[in-house]
């Protein structure tokens, strides 16, 4: 059975084209959940204009002009020209049936599967990760799961800044102080202090300087020696992220990787394509790329530039030559970049380039996912006291530390081995709902309190939610209860039809999500579920139904309500425990 919100859709499509004609057949239904009845569909305001008719009239028509009587008790028209769908309770009830039996509870399958390269996190090499990198992390680890359990293949990318300027630097500082030892800098505390002592001597020091310029000569040449010391920074720094991967529980894995160095190789022969197809032009020395359309503020045209004056190459090069390998080489059709908001102009000429340049034609597209920042309770960058950048692993000790101590808080005679195997998830995952939660081109306000609170929209509410279903789980089993009976649902009380109802929009908040790579809207609905449930809870007794065909019926919607949470957590890259 199709879902009822996709259903209804369908058949409103279908009576505008009988009532209207075919030309008006792409209209959106605009059919969503309503507080007046089950469903309401707005779409009689938008075609009134193009009609020149009354709202109430095209509403009229076209419930005159569709059978809904196999789907719904009543289909009414209120106010301007809403029209109200209250479903069947039988086709509701059959509804749930048919999610309960579903392994992916109601997401569709692609009609289409796209090969989706999906570039997030790209931490720097040689610098501790901050909670700059937090938001492209979970973000794109978030949509990368949500994408791959829709059906499409998902290739993610790492794109570390691994190469330029800063290793020569790097490396002539490693060679001062010891002939190119590392040993004393195994660690990325360690080295973010090397780093800083590297960069002070370069800006203080020109004869340093010109030789760390030299050694990037050295470096993008290929010297052995040069090559050797740069793959130990490289190491050191990879051990780090991986550890901060783990905690964090994202997806990445070291075969993920693909930095700035990888595309060194592809940098001339990606100028010389541009060059030969007459898009790339010399302009005071450098070889640049004029997009149409892209002007400074004095409106002058403005260059992306590929190849610097000095015949080096930029970050510009390097993401040309990334979007041509993406697209030739890996063949994504769908390219999504989970970078800030500050560079959507540099995207938009990137893409731009890249679609004069045939490398990004249909069904081909490229896609720029910005996220705002996080601040603090200032409303400004997030900082610690000292104001320097906060160490990302700090805030996720912080996390886990604090979601103890408000175990402890809760429960002081509590397991103190339970606590810790839930600290990690409820601390990391309040952190990760706190973030998805937000419509991500927004900034947020990082605020430990809200995010960590057991009531609200936050990641404990929700993983509350699915441990009080399996505590229910535990009572019955305790009691001889077998739960996965053969009897039926059957939604009698106002509270279960409200649940019924939101576990049936399982599968459009997933798909959603996936379509306008907006994990917020998940959020979201996980948040609707999970407060219907707790309404459910209260008025609806499960272990004390009274009679056996309610009970089994009412743990049946708690198993699916369990499952939708957990495994709507998961493709949010949340775990959802079964004690709290």
């Amino acid at each position: 059975m199709k879902e009822p919100q996709s259903a209804l859709a369908a058949l409103l499509r279908t009576a505008v084209t009988a009532a209207f004609g075919a030309e008006h057949a792409g209209v959106d239904p605009m059919v969503r959940r309503s507080e007046r009845a089950d469903y309401q569909a707005d779409l009689a305001m938008g075609l009134a204009k193009t009609l020149r008719q009354s709202p109430r009239q095209v509403a009229a028509a076209v419930v005159a002009a569709a059978d809904f009587g196999s789907l719904c008790d009543r289909v009414e028209i209120a106010g301007p020209g809403f029209i109200n769908f209250t479903l069947k309770t039988s086709a509701l009830e059959q509804g749930v049936a048919a999610l309960a039996a579903d392994e992916r509870l109601g997401v569709p399958r692609p009609a289409s599967v796209d090969r989706v390269v999906i570039d997030y996190s790209s931490p720097n090499v040689a610098k501790e990760m901050h909670v700059g990198h937090v938001r492209t992390t979970i973000i794109g680890d978030a949509l990368a799961r949500v994408l791959e359990f829709i059906g499409h293949e998902v290739i993610r990318q790492n794109h570390i800044g691994d190469w330029g300027t800063p290793f020569g630097m790097l490396i002539e500082h490693l060679l001062d102080l010891g002939g190119g030892e590392t040993r004393g800098h195994s660690s990325l505390g360690e080295l973010n202090e090397f780093y800083r002592a590297a960069r002070v001597k370069f800006d203080a020091d020109p004869e340093f300087a010109d030789r760390a310029r030299q050694r990037v000569v050295l470096l993008q040449a290929g010297d052995t020696r040069t090559l050797e010391l740069w793959r130990k920074l490289v190491a050191i720094s990879e051990l780090h992220f991986f550890s901060i991967y783990e905690k964090l529980g994202v997806t990445l894995s070291p075969a993920d990787i693909r930095g700035e160095s990888s595309y060194n190789s592809m940098l001339a022969e990606t100028a010389a394509e541009l060059e030969r197809l007459g898009l790339a032009k010399i302009n005071d020395g450098a070889l640049c790329v004029f997009a149409p359309g892209f002007v400074n503020r004095e409106g002058e045209p403005l260059p992306l530039i590929v190849r610097k004056q000095d015949g080096g190459f930029g970050y510009a090069a390097t993401d040309l030559a990334a979007l041509r390998y993406r697209t030739q080489t890996l063949h994504g059709t769908r390219l999504l970049y989970v970078v800030g908001a500050p560079q959507a102009q540099h995207f938009a000429m990137v893409f731009a380039v890249g679609e004069l340049a045939g490398w990004l034609k249909p069904p081909v597209r490229a896609e720029h996912v910005a996220f705002g920042a996080v601040l603090g309770a200032d409303k400004k960058m997030l900082k610690t006291r000292a104001g320097d950048t906060v160490r990302l692993v700090s805030l996720l000790d912080e996390a886990v530390e604090r979601a103890e101590a408000e175990l402890v808080r809760r429960e002081p005679n509590g397991d103190p081995a339970v606590r810790r195997a839930l600290a990690p998830q409820i601390g990391i995952g309040a952190i990760k709902y706190a973030d998805l939660s937000n419509d991500r081109i927004k900034d947020y306000v990082f605020d430990w309190d809200r995010m960590l609170a057991a009531e609200g929209r936050t990641g404990p509410y929700l993983q509350y939610a699915h441990a009080r279903i399996h505590s229910i789980f535990r009572k019955a089993a305790e009691g001889g209860i077998v739960r996965g009976g053969a009897g039926a649902i059957v939604v009698v009380e106002p509270a279960e039809r409200a649940l019924a109802l939101e576990l049936l929009g399982f599968g459009r908040a997933v798909t959603d999500a996936a379509e306008t790579l907006h994990p917020h809207r998940l959020c979201g609905y996980l948040y609707d579920l999970a407060v219907a449930f707790s309404a459910f809870f209260e008025a609806c007794p499960v272990l004390r139904a009274p009679d056996e065909p309610t009970r089994d019926s009412r743990l049946a919607l708690c198993g699916l309500t369990a499952r939708a949470l957990a495994r709507g957590l998961d493709l949010l890259g949340i775990q959802a425990p079964e004690r709290m």
